[in-house]
């Protein structure tokens, strides 16, 4: 035995059969030939299989709890504390090959008092005691890969052409994209993961989203913010302008005495949400002024500049 079957499926020597199970089929899936292609994947597979066998049925945990890696050698009828003391006692004899027992209990080669011990190991893989599995069917590895969604992808939905490599080289597949996906969520494709072993299922290929950037729109989850350029007057006089969304034209209102900063909600123009209410659309307003001014701009700013009272940088 390599090391401690508790060590190599990753659990504590008090772990229950659910926990056990769970480490063995992760560990497995990641280990199996047919997905690992490490020169060392078949041994470290081999081990696992091993330390499952032993650790997942009950009466041969017992004994190895009680028996360590002797555990397939001792014979039914002894009694752990007495093992335990024989090996204790036994000492430098031990390891000049003396007797293991040292009250009563002996191996011999063939004798009618005694165990054959080329027998007792033989009959382990012969089904003499309790059959091994071997690798068995063992369910396909679930497979990951993120998947880059425009904003107006996100909104309306759609389908996207995907190539997705895998063991046996890159294969094409169309998916459908939900409308209202947000960024880092996950789309299960059940079946479309590693192929299974022995007929078991195969796993599961996850989506993981991830929303492009884009040229206009800024996401807070299913909020979407976007710029307002007013004009100067459009800010002080008030005006309904009409903006772009990612479903279509909407309609803002704009208070008189809007400044810039300024955040005009749509309610419910955001990302929709299959499950609840749409996120909002958030209109920043940017009050714009011209780069150059004709005569008669020029003009009536030089009149409202000496008309009006109004100073920004005085506190209010």
């Amino acid at each position: 035995m390599a090391s401690d079957f508790y060590s190599v499926l990753g659990v504590a020597r008090d772990a229950s059969p659910d926990e056990i199970q769970r480490a063995y089929r992760k560990l497995a899936r990641a280990n199996h030939p047919d997905v690992n292609k490490d020169p060392d994947a078949e041994e470290r597979f081999k081990q696992i299989s091993e330390a499952y066998d032993v650790l997942s049925d009950p009466k041969t945990r017992r004994r190895y709890d009680a028996f360590g890696e002797d555990f397939r050698r001792v014979p039914d009828d002894v009694d752990p504390a007495t093992w335990n003391r024989s090996r204790a006692g036994a000492g430098a004899g031990r390891r000049a090959g003396a007797d293991p027992f040292s009250e009563g209990v002996r191996f011999s080669t063939g004798s009618a008092d005694g165990i054959d011990l080329d027998d007792l190991l033989s009959g382990l893989f012969r089904g003499g005691g309790r059959e091994r599995r071997g690798w068995g069917p063992i369910p396909g590895s679930d497979h990951e890969v993120e998947v880059e969604v425009t904003v107006e992808e996100a909104y309306r939905g759609g389908s996207k052409t995907l190539e997705v490599a895998g063991p046996d080289g890159a294969r094409t597949i169309t998916v459908k994209i939900p409308a209202g996906v947000v960024d880092g969520q996950r789309i299960r494709l059940r079946g479309q993961g590693g192929q299974g072993t022995g007929g078991a299922a195969a796993g599961d290929l996850f989506l993981v989203v991830r929303l492009a950037d884009h040229p206009r729109y800024r996401l807070d989850g299913r909020d979407i913010s976007v710029d307002l350029p007013l004009t100067a007057w459009e800010g002080a006089l008030g005006a309904s302008v009409t903006i772009g969304t990612p479903g279509g034209e909407a309609t803002v209102k704009v208070p008189k005495g809007t400044s810039t900063g300024r955040r005009l909600r749509l309610r419910g123009r955001g990302l929709p949400n299959p499950r609840g209410s749409a996120g909002d659309l958030y209109a920043e307003v940017k009050l714009m002024v011209p780069r150059r001014l004709n005569p008669e701009e020029q003009r009536l700013f030089e009149e409202l500049a000496g008309t009006s009272k109004f100073d920004p940088r005085r506190r209010r």
